[in-house]
């Protein structure tokens, strides 16, 4: 028996029957859903990328930001003379002026660090494998590597130009034993630090003493070896001006000695300012290095 309400409910409010039903009764809930277009979800992702480099830059740039702008009222208002202290618009200047040799100059001691580098970091990491193995060998070696550190670097480049000449060769192996110490200690230090239980697991699947160390002690090591790596770099850069400061040949130290021994104060200060960049993007290779290492082992 019906009760009429049936017939007095209008269809457009009935369940199912309304302009937003779907034919077997069900209403469309995401007709009124608005649609993501390609171009926003593409603004979106350059922005996620964007924003944390602007995080990791902006910092540092407006430390330099401010850093130059008090220099240079620091210099207009004292009135000190270009030869005591260039303002930074001298700088920009100079370094306009000379960069065609100032670029010369920074792959000269570009190569002589990067090849000193490589070479310092071959040997620490042979040194390392061998004192991984052998306690007799860490007592024979460790003292040596001590030494060849503490002995001063200045004391130790004229002997080395004395026997090896005073070419790129000679001041890459100077640059070496500077950079042979951390690369050694901070590869030893990974390479003992490898958990007990990768090491059984590689014993158990019957691993010889090399595909243990390249694929077990190498893998585990590498946080260690790339923190050894960022100070062996840096040190790289400072072991090759010391090299040029003392052959006074082609590069960014024999440069800044020989532009500052001529009182050319400005032109000295856009030498430096080139040594500093280059110095960073050897620091801003290890770094790189990290985060590739980072991004694999997340994968």
């Amino acid at each position: 028996m019906s009760d009429g309400r049936s017939e007095s409910m209008p269809d457009g409010d009935r369940p199912g029957t309304g302009a937003g039903a779907m034919p077997d009764g069900r209403t469309d809930r995401h007709r009124h859903r608005p649609v993501r277009t390609p171009s926003i979800g593409r603004s979106r992702s350059v922005r996620d990328r964007v924003a944390p480099v602007g995080k990791r830059v902006g910092p540092p740039a407006l430390v330099l930001v401010v850093l130059l702008a008090a220099w240079q009222a620091a210099v207009v208002a004292t009135g000190l003379p270009t030869l005591l202290l260039p303002s930074p618009t001298d700088v920009a200047t100079a370094l306009l002026e000379t960069y065609p040799t100032l670029l010369g100059d920074a792959v000269v001691t570009g190569v002589t660090a990067a090849a000193g580098l490589l070479a310092g970091g071959l040997v620490g990491f042979a040194l390392a494998f061998a004192m991984t193995y052998s306690r007799t060998a860490t007592r024979t070696l460790v003292p040596y590597v001590v030494a060849l550190r503490i002995a001063p670097l200045i004391a130790v480049a004229p002997l080395l130009f004395l026997w090896f000449g005073r070419g790129i060769p000679a001041r890459a192996l100077l640059v070496a034993t500077l950079t042979v110490f951390p690369m050694t200690i901070a590869a030893l230090d990974g390479l003992r630090e490898t958990p007990a239980a990768y090491l059984d697991l590689a014993d158990s699947v019957g691993a010889s003493r090399l595909e243990t160390f390249l694929f077990v002690r190498v893998p585990a090591a590498a946080p260690s070896v790339v923190a050894g790596f960022k100070i062996a770099a840096t040190l790289s850069v400072i072991g090759a001006v010391v090299a040029e400061f003392v052959t006074l040949r082609a590069g960014l130290g024999y440069r800044v000695f020989d532009t500052a021994t001529y009182l050319e104060t400005a032109e000295t200060y856009a030498a430096l300012v080139v040594l500093a960049a280059l110095g960073i993007g050897f620091y801003l290779v290890p770094v790189a290095l990290e985060r590739l290492l980072w991004s694999a082992s997340e994968r």
